[in-house]
This record gives C-alpha cells, sequence and structure tokens, in this order.
C-alpha cells in the first residue's frame, strides 16, 4: 500500500514506481527510476535446473540495455532451497559463471506469509495459469512496460530468448 498525502488514504500499488527493493548489502532502493523503461523482474536460484536462463538473461540486458530495457534479478531461496548461500556467495556464483552485470537484489520471499510486496503486486497483476497467483518455482519472469505497468508474466520453462519479441515490441511503443 502507498500513501496519498493530498487525500490522506491508502491506496494500492499501481506501477512498479510503488515499491522499493533490498539491495544485497541490506539498503532499500526505490523502483521509481524504472518509469519509462522496460523491465524483466525476474526470482532466480544458483542450484536450480533453469539456472542456466541467467546466460540467456544477461544477453537480453546486453542486447537491449542501451535502449530502455533492464532486468532485476530477485534471489529466492522457497523452492528446493535452490539459493542457500548470503548476497556476497549469490553474486560472486552468477559473475564468475555467468559473467552477470545486471541488478540483482537481496533475498526475497515470492509465496507465503513473508512474500515481498513487490511480488504480491506482480502476482495480482499477473496472475499464472487458470488465474493462480504462485510463483511456481524459480526463474518465473514479470515484464513490465514503461508505463511501469505489468505486461505479462512467462513461467519458468520460457526461455530468455523467447521473451525477445515482447520486449522489442514494449521498447518500439511509445
Amino acid at each position: 500500500m502507498t500513501f496519498d498525502a493530498t487525500s490522506g488514504k491508502s491506496s494500492s500499488p499501481r506501477t512498479i514506481a510503488d515499491f522499493t527493493a533490498t539491495l544485497p548489502n541490506g539498503e532499500t532502493t526505490s523502483l521509481a527510476d524504472r518509469l519509462g523503461k522496460v523491465v524483466l523482474v525476474v526470482n532466480t536460484a544458483s542450484k536450480c535446473g533453469f539456472t542456466p536462463q541467467y546466460k540467456g538473461l544477461e544477453a537480453l540486458w546486453q542486447r537491449y540495455r542501451d535502449r530502455g530495457f533492464e532486468v532485476i534479478a530477485f534471489p529466492c531461496n522457497q523452492f528446493g532451497h535452490q539459493e542457500p548461500g548470503d548476497a556476497d556467495e549469490i553474486a560472486s556464483f552468477c559473475e564468475v559463471n555467468f559473467g552477470l552485470s545486471f541488478p540483482l537484489m537481496g533475498k526475497v520471499d515470492v509465496n507465503g506469509a513473508h512474500t515481498a510486496p513487490l511480488f504480491d503486486w506482480l502476482k495480482t497483476e499477473a496472475p499464472g495459469v487458470l488465474g493462480s497467483k504462485a510463483v511456481k518455482w524459480n526463474f518465473t519472469k514479470f515484464l513490465i512496460g514503461r508505463d511501469g505497468k505489468v505486461v505479462r508474466r512467462f513461467a519458468p520453462t520460457d526461455k530468455p530468448e523467447a521473451m525477445a519479441k515482447d520486449i522489442e515490441a514494449l521498447l518500439h511503443a511509445a
């Protein structure tokens, strides 16, 4: 929930700009500077069968970042305890094995009582199969348009390169 200083009432989040994220060092950062960009938010894990998707995510980031595209990874240890490391271990693994250069945030929960508010919003805005709100596994991806609104959810099995057409369309949109 956000607070509207004008009316004095709380309102539901409407865009990515209504959220903050925790950096690996524990500091909080606003996501408001992502407005105007096409953003791909991904919950990740280092010891998952889908972990090689880091390579494809990095390729998308390198290909489109100069055109206003950003990938933001949120490590998550909720699925099979496949992200057991601390922030330094995760960052080192990603850099050494995949040359990751896009933003890596602090660990989050994407389901349950301690779900990060951003992921609550993402799941509400783009439900999964049959309207399911839960994130089913690591490497679920949410694509956000330049207006800060969720456009689409991609399943863990959707490879990053398969999202290029959707990213291109959003980058070309006014």
